[in-house]
């Protein structure tokens, strides 16, 4: 596909001037191919207002984004409640060695009603902690913390240590402890550097154990249990002008009761509030969502103080009794209902109450008498089920505005951006005149260069967006890329779209669960990722108000889909029979009845299959993309029918037609997402979009008749003999994008551009008439496509330099796959 498009320079550009502003630049040591654009702006004009809050951050405790993660605990399962509800391979003493006699009950001895488990440890016996990752990581000269709940008999004394395979990593300590239940506390430092540390506690006496912790001292801002420095100061640098916490699918999955004996203990449950407030060891554990236990340490009142220590607005999410995330259940209690409503009434209480109310006294024990200044709230998080989720909203809405009327009610419209779940949402919420609408999608780099303009369309006079969560599905430079370009719509978006964040935000690279993520880090050290960089670049460089720009594009190439087809399965195992692809003028491209073999089928993913009865079987119920193809890449207008049949599992089908190799190709999802609904979607380079989705399920043991009919770039599809849908993808992916604001505080014009190709872009740039100084401060992050930062190396990384030929029509070589900002001073 050519690159290059030529541009006739201004005519007021001289020739001497093209020579001055050239030799400013960086001369390749080879010739590079070169593609021309120009810039032009338009000061005068009317740009979008764009709040402080525009961008900000999304935590949700995946990944070990919490334990082990941003909350400093070295000790891992500290207060024993580890069980098979969190995760099928836990006990209660996971990640604990016993020496001796250790026994963890669930009795009337126990520390609390809500904190269920203890270890009853028996005399000359002793625990060990082995922490996170490769252990407890510990730094010379460095201070730790240690506290503990016990209960002993007099005469107990408890010996705590620090070691690891060498030897001590700190000078033991003795604790006394007798009597009840009491807190003790000791401070160790550490004698050398280890990340493969253990903690051990001994004892001369039997005695109950509890809340078993260590901490480093030198937290972030020094405060005491609270959050791991490296991290949070990533975070901080940032600038995020909000943090929407705590999820995410841990918001609208599990049981909707509280964690009490009325209700059983309930460990499967959507993240609530008030379980995480208080005391620590007073509160509720949980089964997280992603797999593993959730101690509620990092709790919503250290995520309010974090989000003020940074700045930030806090953005809390609550449950809106209807699940999601592959569960899609409404909950049809009205006690349970306005349970929860009330719960919201008292978190904006907590929040904001002065310290002498009910809830407000709570966050002023804590440490906290001024109120947090919570503006904005979103009930519900992603829900499958459009209507019976706006049922509920509109009944927190209302609760919510009769008390607190300058709270900000945010609303969502699903899981996806596109489809039958997001229409109706859409639709509910511009009827019911709601504020905020919450979008979330994951998309491949090329969906995000192809939909710059999504937000162009947008009723200006309907909600605003709120962009919560959005990723190009990996982490590799082009995805970085990718994500700057599609920012560059947002910004110029910014009177529609007023939040937006990338998410997830965390990963912890021996305890993942989804990719990509924004920072990636184990016990001993963190780094940026590519996507980190671009959002930092923009997150500091917002400006106050968009400069209405246009920007000449890249000439494209068309042509129809081509590729050969596929069969697949995910978490399923199904038969396909009587696969048929035809050409438009009717000749027979392939026919296969599967009364013989498969070879003409290359087997290129996971699963087993094999020829039975006459049909070509997936047998693997937990295999994921089990792709077979077969055929010629250069295929086009043509149609494909196949007999598909689920046997068990927990989708049902994927039939894939323009494939042209394991990482480019459509596929037809039947029953994805848990049976849940079906799609299009589109893979370039590995990373999936979706182009079309609906609700719907696959019964097993019923056998579907899919039609396919590929016609240039138009493909309509069939379900047993009627049309389920159509799509035209003839988007194009312009690699070349822009966006001009302006910074009230300085100024400063700041001119972004996005060229994410493999050429350069020699571009001219039209200042529109604004007087501006003759330099430029510029920040450059450029780098090969499939470069990724880790924690050795790090490719994406911004360069800053000055540029002296600013004028007001002057000439700028963006370098290949790169984003560039010039702050541009006005006079």
């Amino acid at each position: 596909m050519s690159r290059t498009h030529r541009t006739r320079l201004r005519a007021g550009l001289t020739a001497t001037a093209l020579l001055s502003a050239a030799a400013l630049l960086p001369t390749p040591a080879h010739a590079e191919a070169t593609a021309d654009y120009a810039i032009t702006l338009d000061p005068a004009a009317k740009g979008a207002a764009i709040d402080d809050t525009m961008y900000g951050v999304f935590f949700e405790d995946i990944n070990r984004a919490a334990d082990g993660g941003l909350y400093a605990e070295l000790v891992q399962n500290r207060s024993f409640e580890y069980s098979t509800a969190d995760n099928a391979s836990y006990t209660p003493l996971t990640s604990w060695t016993a020496d001796g006699t250790a026994e963890v009950l669930d009795d009337a001895g126990r520390l609390g009603e809500r904190n269920r488990n203890y270890l009853s440890l028996g005399a000359g016996s002793s625990v060990t902690n082995a922490g996170y990752n490769t252990g407890i990581r510990v730094e010379q000269g460095k201070r730790y913390d240690f506290s503990v709940w016990a209960r002993a008999g007099s005469g107990t004394t408890l010996t705590v240590g620090l070691k690891d395979a060498a030897g001590p990593l700190a000078t033991a300590r003795q604790v006394a402890a007798r009597g009840e239940w009491r807190k003790y506390t000791a401070a160790f430092t550490a004698t050398r550097t280890s990340n493969r540390g253990r903690l051990t506690v001994a004892s001369t006496h039997a005695t109950a154990l509890d809340m078993v912790s260590l901490f480093p001292r030198d937290t972030y801002k020094n405060q005491p249990g609270g959050l791991r420095k490296d991290l949070a100061e990533k975070i901080e640098a940032l600038h995020p002008g909000f943090v929407r916490f705590p999820g995410g699918c841990l918001v609208n999955t599990g049981s909707m009761a509280d964690y009490s004996a009325a209700s059983g203990y309930q460990r499967k449950r959507a993240y609530q509030w008030k379980d995480t407030v208080g005391p620590v060891e007073e509160r509720a554990t949980n089964a997280n969502f992603w797999g593993y236990n959730q101690s509620y340490g990092l709790g919503y009142y250290e995520y309010f103080r974090f989000a003020e220590d940074i700045g930030a607005m806090p953005l809390p999410v609550v449950p809106a009794l209807v699940t999601g995330c592959g569960q899609n259940r409404a909950v049809d209690d009205e006690a349970l209902l306005k349970r929860h409503i009330q719960d919201t009434l008292d978190l904006i209480e907590f929040a904001n109450g002065p310290a002498t109310s009910t809830w407000g006294k709570v966050r002023a024990e804590m440490g906290h008498p001024k109120p947090f200044g919570l503006t904005h709230l979103e009930v519900g998080n992603e829900e499958n089920l459009p209507r019976e989720f706006y049922a509920r909203f509109e009944k927190f809405r209302a609760a919510i505005e009769a008390k607190y009327p300058d709270i900000t009610v945010i609303s969502n419209s699903g899981p996806d951006d596109s489809g039958t779940v997001f229409d109706t949402a859409w639709q509910l919420n511009r009827e019911g005149g709601v504020d905020m609408v919450d979008e979330h999608y994951y998309n491949s780099p090329e969906w995000f260069l192809q939909n710059n303009d999504r937000y162009d369309s947008y009723d200006r006079q309907g909600p605003k967006v709120f962009l919560g969560e959005y990723a190009s599905q990996g982490n590799a430079w082009k995805n970085g890329l990718a994500e700057a370009a599609y920012m560059t719509g947002l910004e110029r978006n910014a009177d529609v779209v007023e939040l937006a964040s990338y998410a997830p935000l965390l990963a912890n690279e021996d305890y993942v669960q989804w990719r990509p993520d924004l920072i990636w880090f184990n016990n001993r050290a963190s780094w940026n990722s590519a996507n980190y960089e671009v959002q930092k670049l923009f997150m500091n460089n917002t400006g106050d108000r968009v400069v209405p720009s246009t920007a000449t594009t890249t000439p494209g190439v068309g042509g129809p889909i081509t590729g050969a087809v596929g069969l697949s399965t995910w978490a399923t195992s199904a038969a396909y029979d009587d696969v048929k692809v035809t050409s438009a003028d009717g000749a027979t491209l392939l026919s296969d009845d599967f009364s013989g073999d498969a070879s003409r089928w290359t087997h290129s993913g996971a699963g087993a299959w094999t020829v039975q009865d006459g049909q070509y079987v997936q047998t693997d119920e937990a295999a994921e993309n089990t792709l077979v193809t077969a055929g010629d890449p250069a295929w086009k207008d043509y149609d494909l029918q196949v007999k598909a049949t689920k046997r068990s599992g927990k989708e049902g089908f994927l039939v894939a037609f323009g494939v042209k190799d394991t990482g480019n190709y459509y596929w037809w999802n039947l029953g994805g997402w848990n049976n849940t609904q079906s799609a299009v979607e589109r893979a370039a380079d590995g990373g999936k979009s979706t182009l079309l989705s609906k609700a719907g399920s696959i019964e097993t043991g019923r056998a579907y008749d899919i039609d396919i009919k590929v016609r240039g770039r138009q493909v309509t599809l069939y379900l047993d003999g009627q049309e389920w849908g159509a799509f035209t993808d003839d988007k194009p992916a312009e690699p070349f994008r822009q966006v001009v604001t302006e910074d009230a505080r300085t100024g400063d014009l700041i001119v972004k551009v996005v060229n994410a190709q493999d050429t350069v872009a020699r571009t001219e740039i039209d200042l529109g008439g604004a007087r501006t100084a003759s330099r430029a401060r510029v920040t450059t992050l450029a780098a090969d496509q499939e470069a990724v930062n880790t924690e050795t190396d790090a490719p994406v990384t911004p360069v800053t330099s000055t540029f002296s030929g600013v004028a007001p029509t002057f000439s700028y070589t963006f370098p290949a796959n790169s984003v560039t900002f010039l702050r541009i001073k006005q006079r």
